[in-house]
């Protein structure tokens, strides 16, 4: 047992580090969820525009996120190192990255929203009402592009390097305040207008410039190590950019990989009916969430803890740890499974303006990814390895491999040949991911992450 499980407080220290991202990342899925609530309150064709619409924004923030993971690797093996400079390195490459993707995104919700959400309604019996609601909403968002990017930059950062209270307190804020407005500015409450979609943007931008504000604030009273001194300057390294780069850009191609298939296979259940199934999936997603969470704060801790002990030198120390969180993964999956069986009595609760049709997808979503949650999290915790170490190389061969060659074209055959729902089909591609865990396993026995970058690099 001694060698598949830890001591004790090797697991209180990696819930110091992952139980505080996961509080942040469930109250961004409460806020979510809260959204959801009070859309669905308007009826399923403007919730579903709102989904739609939901879905595009959903690609940006998952490249935004992966693009501070690349930098990632090496601001975590860089603070195990007490290597200053090199982590200043790791934030301005996140930020001249992320800057460049910004254009993109800005394009996107500017000039070509309802073209790029019409190819998310293809078939749907209301697509041109559904859109109505959706380019409202995505022309609003688009102003939320800028202060994301420098709050996300400067969170994953913070986590990085084990400061993760700040950005749970900057995080419960931001939802107050977004809650708060949702509730005043979709129905009109407290004397002001009725905005309708319109009011849930407006919530969402003003949270999230109060949340970049308080990051700036915070870092500027609390200077961080990965920021320079006033007056302090370093030149860029390009050398070490490229190191990042080289490592990071498959990490980037996986993830584009899966968000394009989660995005296809999001139109192709869309086009299973009316606005009822693309509200339900919504629903479904938004409850679904809650369970995500344990995604981001067991990813951080793994990465955190193994990159930083990679980065010290303590190579076998590192070995250790990693089974000892892949142990630590089968078992919080199981508890995540049962709490996924309880959070189905939200259903109800939350969505009872949708129609009934709309809360049976939405049940039946949650009780299924509930059953897939032990192996997500262990999967999630053997990329977080491999990532630690800085093979990149696994996640785009395991995870974009399979993306690419059996989910893209599954899917599409699916909704060709069979009439079947949109619950089922996720269902039976999710079957693929047994292969992913499988392959990944046996990837990760190679040991090609037991690496110290910082001496690579040096």
């Amino acid at each position: 047992m001694k060698k598949y499980f830890g001591s004790l407080s090797f697991y209180k220290q990696a819930l110091m580090i992952g139980v505080p991202v996961m509080l942040q990342s469930l109250i961004q899925s409460l806020v979510s969820l809260v959204d959801n609530f009070m859309v669905a309150g308007l009826g399923d064709v403007k919730m579903s525009g709102v989904s739609v619409a939901g879905q595009i924004l959903f690609v940006f923030m998952v490249l935004s996120n992966a693009i501070c993971a690349a930098g990632g690797i090496y601001m975590t093996q860089f603070s195990g190192a007490k290597n200053r400079d090199g982590m200043r390195q790791a934030l301005r490459f996140k930020f001249y990255l992320i800057g460049s993707f910004i254009a993109l995104y800005l394009l996107v919700c500017f000039a070509f929203p309802r073209q790029i959400l019409s190819l998310m309604v293809i078939g749907n019996a209301e697509a041109e009402a559904i859109l109505d609601a959706g380019e409202e909403y995505m022309r609003l968002m688009g102003f939320m592009g800028i202060p994301f990017c420098i709050s996300v930059v400067l969170a994953t950062s913070m986590r990085e390097i084990g400061q993760v209270r700040a950005p749970l307190v900057i995080s419960v804020i931001g939802t107050l305040v977004n809650t708060g407005l949702n509730w005043v500015l979709i129905y009109g409450n407290l004397g002001a207008p009725r905005l309708e979609v319109r009011g849930a943007a407006y919530a969402t931008l003003i949270a999230r410039f109060v949340e970049m504000a308080l990051y700036l604030i915070y870092v500027l009273r609390n200077p961080q190590p990965f920021m320079g001194k006033r007056g302090e300057k370093l030149p860029t390294d390009w050398r070490l950019f490229g190191a990042i780069l080289r490592r990071g850009w498959l990490m980037l191609f996986s993830e584009v990989l899966w968000v394009v298939s989660e995005t296809v296979t999001t139109a192709v259940y869309n086009g299973r009916g009316g606005a009822d199934v693309v509200s339900g999936m919504s629903a479904g997603w938004a409850i679904v969430n809650l369970l995500f969470v344990s995604f981001g704060g067991i990813n951080t801790a793994t990465s955190v803890i193994i990159g930083k002990t990679l980065g010290k030198g303590q190579l076998d120390e590192a070995r250790n740890q990693s089974r000892w969180m892949l142990s630590a993964a089968v078992v919080f999956g199981l508890f995540m499974t049962a709490m996924g069986a309880l959070v189905t009595l939200l259903t109800p609760l939350v969505f009872g303006h949708l129609s009934q049709v709309a809360q049976e997808i939405c049940r039946d979503l949650v009780l299924l990814v509930s059953l897939y949650m032990p192996l997500w999290v262990y999967t999630n915790v053997q990329f977080s390895v491999a990532r630690a170490g800085g093979d990149t190389v696994m996640g785009a061969v395991v995870d974009g491999g399979v993306t690419l060659i059996v989910v893209i074209p599954g899917i599409l055959l699916l909704a060709n040949l069979t009439n079947w729902g949109p619950v089922l089909m996720y269902g039976v591609l999710k079957l693929t991911d047994f292969v992913k865990i499988v392959t990944a396993h046996l990837w990760l026995k190679k040991e090609k992450w037991v690496k110290n970058l910082t001496v690579q690099v040096a």
